[in-house]
């Protein structure tokens, strides 16, 4: 192995062969910066959860935006900027030999019109969502897809009625969860698959009338682990939802470090280091991934029978050999791009779809042989490439994604600082961009109420309040961006510790740690102890 220095942050990382294989067949130098590094400043181009009212730049017409008003960018709707009203080809240029490549790049970026939302497919009375496919009735759900009447939450598909859950799918009536599939009338469930009516579980299988429990499998009507009469359950149940929710939580939370966890989350996957894996096989390094991911190395949130991905960040699904890719999709042999679909041999991309061959485009679909938006012969663009790659590499810039300074939006605007936080000062000291968030429009009224922690006023809707009934919850005391911080302090990191078995001592990478409090057993042991 190559040891390098990241030259971000100083911290010493290594470039495997399997590493240096991949970058040879894709004719891309070693990364100058560590994982970590790399992976927050690809999440730097993503504002997922800050929306703004603005006016489209094309029709003038009022519309919800990822975009500040202040922002330097065109802006339009969706249905406006898939349409053939504008031709993004109208902004193609020259390369200019004696400027930088990403100086170039930036001015292209500001010059083409922006996606207002990135909403893909259909979604129904769901405009307050962004990143979100055939939905119905959402509101304020960030990357979700084919769900309906889901708010407050985040990554969540094929399910109805979820409020102010994270990474969870295939459920209904769910309200506080975070990584729980197929489970149903339920609260407070974190690492759970197949749940019915339960509170406050971590880790639990197939479980049904259960509170306060963790490593159940296949139990009912147990409280803290221990079996209880169906009358017992439903007595303590009435007390606990009459009572103070956020300090039952407290209590079960450090009751559960008293039973072991699970080093990772790696399911049905052969030759894996990471969390969060689901049938996949020789991934590395890697985060919430699924379905059938292969040779997928330092990857976020990406997969979905994805081949050869190496540092790649919401993206997959049908891919092969991509590089340095963020929300990328059904493309092949691709690298640094950003918001991609359907594309080949294509590098340094941003907002495109279906392109072959293209350098340095924004905003087109359905183009070959592009430089700059600007339209080659397939032989002018075989002899022009080659010496604007050499001209990257004299500037040192062949071979990096965009620099976080290009980004359309503030780092605290983004992901990157959800995952990978940075002080003001430091993001400043870096010639990054920060941004003084407001209150988002919250004004006052008279059926509003205060957050107890952020003190903002915000109000529950009508169908929010009727979910809350039907769960039998009571109105949370704190405003949905306090849930959502909340939510994502209880979530590991994407980074990985070298830690040791607390039963048998067995070394492994975890994303717990060392300095937390859990006791950390690996696969085998946890077993013993589960089942």
């Amino acid at each position: 192995m190559d040891a390098k220095s990241c030259k971000t942050c100083g911290q010493k990382f290594e470039v495997r062969a399997v590493d240096r294989e991949f970058l040879e067949k894709m004719q891309v130098p070693q990364p100058t910066l560590c994982p970590d590094c790399r992976a927050q400043r690809r999440l730097a181009f993503r504002n997922q959860r800050n929306l703004y009212h603005r006016k489209c730049d094309f029709t003038g017409e009022n519309m919800i935006s990822l975009y500040s008003p202040d922002k330097p960018y065109k802006v339009y709707k969706e249905e406006v900027w898939w349409s053939d009203q504008w031709d993004p080809m109208d902004y193609g240029r020259d390369f200019d030999f004696t400027r930088p490549f990403f100086e170039q790049f930036k001015e292209l970026l500001l010059a083409v019109p922006r996606r207002g939302m990135h909403q893909d497919g259909t979604n129904e009375n769901s405009k307050y969502i962004s990143y979100g496919s055939s939905n119905k009735n959402c509101y304020l759900a960030f990357t979700c897809f084919y769900s309906e009447d889901t708010y407050y939450s985040t990554m969540v598909g094929f399910s109805k009625d979820c409020m102010d859950s994270y990474f969870c799918g295939e459920s209904q009536l769910l309200y506080e969860c975070v990584d729980t599939g197929k489970s149903y009338m339920s609260a407070y469930l974190t690492n759970c698959a197949e749940c019915q009516n339960s509170y406050f579980l971590d880790d639990c299988r197939a479980c049904k009338n259960c509170i306060g429990c963790k490593n159940l499998r296949n139990k009912e009507y147990h409280i803290f682990n221990k079996p209880v009469s169906p009358e017992e359950f439903e007595t303590f149940k009435a007390e606990m939802l009459r009572g103070d929710l956020d300090a039952f939580k407290t209590e079960f939370d450090a009751w559960k470090l008293s039973q072991p966890f699970l080093y990772a989350r790696i399911k049905n996957s052969e030759n894996c280091t990471g969390d969060h894996i689901e049938n996949a096989k020789d991934c590395h390094h890697s985060f919430e991934l699924v379905l059938g991911a292969e040779n997928c190395n330092y990857c976020q949130a990406a997969g979905w029978k994805g081949k050869d991905l190496f540092d790649c960040s919401r993206a997959g699904k049908e891919s092969e050999l991509l590089y340095e890719m963020h929300a990328t999709v059904t493309s092949h042999r691709s690298a640094f791009g950003n918001f991609c679909g359907g594309v080949s041999d294509s590098y340094y991309i941003d907002s495109v779809d279906m392109l072959d061959h293209c350098f340095g485009a924004v905003g087109l679909r359905h183009k070959q042989y592009c430089i700059l938006n600007k339209q080659y012969t397939k032989e002018e663009y075989e002899a022009l490439l080659p010496k604007i790659i050499a001209h990257m590499k004299a500037t040192g810039e062949w071979g990096e994604f965009l620099p976080p300074s290009m980004s359309p939006f503030a780092f605290n605007e983004t992901l990157a600082a959800e995952y990978y936080p940075l002080s003001r000062e430091e993001v400043l000291k870096r010639g990054w961009k920060w941004k003084e968030l407001e209150a988002k429009g919250k004004v006052a009224t008279t059926d509003s109420l205060s957050c107890a922690t952020c003190t903002q006023p915000y109000k529950v809707v009508p169908q929010e309040a009727e979910f809350y009934k039907k769960m039998g919850l009571p109105t949370p005391k704190n405003c949905h961006e306090c849930r959502h911080t909340r939510r994502m302090r209880s979530t590991n990191p994407y980074h990985l510790w070298t830690r040791n078995c607390a039963q048998c001592g067995v070394e492994f990478q975890s994303s717990y740690s060392p300095g937390r409090t859990e006791i950390l057993y690996c696969e085998a042991c946890y077993l013993k102890t589960v089942y």
